[in-house]
């Protein structure tokens, strides 16, 4: 049986509180798109318990609907895309390369994003914590909502650039091209994010979610809410603080 098929998109919608499929468009996407971030949140917990991360379409299912879990890029927009190509979207997987702290980028597949074709392509991305609210287009128009302003450029060597404003200039977040991946491709580095010491996913749990004024976001050490602008920072003073926090702001009780 397809996998695609094996996933109740109902459900799924249900999760996004959104009541029925509608036509594949970008009103509908750019819906899709903003409850997904609103609701389901950006998190790497399961590495932190010891758990591996299985990128199947039932096992994200169940992870993400049913448990009403999180995940990162690998199983966001993985998911994602499954549940797009259900509605009829065209949806195809891409691989990113994101930006480092200390200058230049990762490697090939790095990261996981989609493109979805509406007629004209657009970068979506429910996976990369902090970022634009809706898809951005190829075509390089701006985007703001209340977590910045994006856009997509096209680089000289044929590749595209996902670019946030910051302090007066565009700043580059990833880099990517339009070449369609599949799962498989991503395993590898799926594996590296969860094991490797040098993964930013191993040093630090996190647990982020966006919401309408702002975005809340729990790590390790401390609890941050962010409401129109203004930070409010909260230190974790221990692990059963931690836990009570999880569950009363994320709904998560592992």
């Amino acid at each position: 049986m397809n996998e695609i098929n094996e996933f109740d998109v109902q459900a799924y919608l249900n999760l996004l509180d959104i009541s029925t499929p509608q036509k594949p468009i970008l009103s509908f996407l750019n819906k899709l798109h903003e409850r997904h971030l609103l609701t389901i949140p950006f998190e790497n917990l399961d590495i932190h318990l010891g758990r591996p991360i299985r990128l199947d379409i039932p096992s994200l299912f169940d992870k993400i609907v049913r448990r009403k879990r999180g995940g990162f890029c690998y199983e966001l927009n993985h998911l994602f895309h499954a549940l797009l190509t259900a509605l009829g979207f065209d949806s195809t997987l891409i691989s990113a390369r994101v930006k480092k702290a200390q200058g230049g980028f990762g490697p090939e597949f790095d990261h996981l994003a989609l493109i979805v074709r509406l007629p004209e392509p657009y970068l979506v991305d429910v996976g990369f914590g902090n970022s634009s609210r809706s898809p951005l287009p190829l075509s390089g128009e701006p985007r703001e909502d209340i977590s910045g302003t994006y856009r997509v450029k096209q680089l000289e060597n044929g590749e595209f650039s996902m670019q946030r404003w910051v302090e007066g200039n565009w700043s580059d977040e990833y880099l990517f091209t339009l070449v369609p991946r599949t799962i498989e491709e991503f395993q590898e580095m799926c594996r590296y994010h969860q094991t490797s010491p040098a993964s930013p996913f191993t040093r630090n749990k996190i647990c982020s979610l966006a919401t309408l004024t702002g975005r809340i976001t729990l790590t390790g050490t401390e609890l941050k809410v962010t409401e129109n602008g203004k930070q409010e920072i909260v230190p974790v003073k221990s692990e059963e603080e931690w836990s009570r926090m999880l569950a009363k702001h994320f709904g998560i009780r592992l």
